[in-house]
């Protein structure tokens, strides 16, 4: 057995990366995420999650708190219309802008 990672064409981030090691949900869209998704874009995502968790306090134990992680989710790839939850998180500034 190969020590190499799985390459992938990441859909989001546009380059032959790393993939997954297996999907993330047992499902069509988990399939779909570890075919096309890389790991370095999949960390992106639960970094952009956890803002969304925290910013409308979405209870994931729930169906309709899964039900709008799934819908946030399939925005964020481009694989549903719609608009992503704004977060209260901003970027840190770099120590250029804070001292111009």
């Amino acid at each position: 057995m190969s020590d190499a990672p799985r390459m992938v064409r990441c859909h989001k981030l546009g380059a032959e990366l790393p993939g997954l090691k297996k999907p993330p949900f047992p499902n069509e869209l988990g399939q779909w995420i570890y075919e096309n998704l890389s790991q370095q874009a999949w960390e992106q995502w639960l970094r952009e999650s956890v803002r969304i968790i925290n910013t409308y306090r979405v209870d994931l134990g729930s169906p309709t708190g899964m039900d709008f992680m799934l819908q946030q989710l399939r925005i964020w790839l481009g694989l549903q219309e719609g608009q992503l939850a704004q977060t209260a998180w901003t970027p840190p500034r770099s120590s250029d802008e804070k001292n111009g």
